[in-house]
């Protein structure tokens, strides 16, 4: 699959500009993230982009109905690392993909809502910023600290060396992003 056929397969389950914008967020940091570790940077961009891709249309049933899509299609390996992105789901983290995408989703989310509440928008975000918001419960409340912490120790890198890399591949982007 390419990311046209990708794109087509979002874009037919999702509508919503917010919805698509992190869509779009994921799958610029895990195409970053993919160039610095040395993997598929088509793969893991793809995995980003898709990942809640059935969200809107079937929120009863994500991720199940893109995950089986993506198996039809024979994408497995996407598949999985999709129907891996939450804990509590319980599947089992098997790949450096399954790993980043958990780690890259909440926590891209969170840095963009920080970036929405700052004059500058991303411009002057710092981590220090970043971490200061997510000790404050009641900012994006709904954004799960547990699984954030959880994908950063799974992938194992450095909580803050992982929020400037996000902050600045979303930085390279901001014009495209409007954040």
């Amino acid at each position: 699959m390419n990311r046209n056929e990708a794109r087509e397969i979002l874009t037919s389950m999702t509508e919503s500009e917010s919805l698509l914008r992190h869509a779009r967020t994921v799958e610029l940091v895990m195409e970053a993230y993919a160039n610095k570790l040395g993997e598929d940077s088509e793969e893991w961009a793809i995995t980003g982009m898709l990942h809640d891709a059935d969200y809107e249309k079937y929120p009863d049933e994500h991720p199940n109905r893109i995950v089986a899509q993506l198996r039809k299609m024979g994408e497995e390996k996407i598949a999985h690392a999709i129907s891996a992105h939450y804990t509590k789901w319980n599947v089992p983290y098997e790949t450096m993909l399954d790993k980043a995408l958990l780690a890259c989703d909440e926590l891209t989310g969170f840095i963009v809502a920080c970036s929405q509440v700052r004059p500058e928008g991303i411009e002057t975000l710092t981590a220090k910023s970043v971490k200061k918001k997510l000790k404050q419960a009641s900012f994006a409340a709904k954004v799960e600290r547990d699984e954030i912490a959880a994908g950063v120790e799974l992938l194992g890198v450095d909580m803050t060396e992982h929020i400037i890399f996000i902050i600045d591949v979303l930085k390279e982007n901001k014009e495209e992003l409007k954040i």
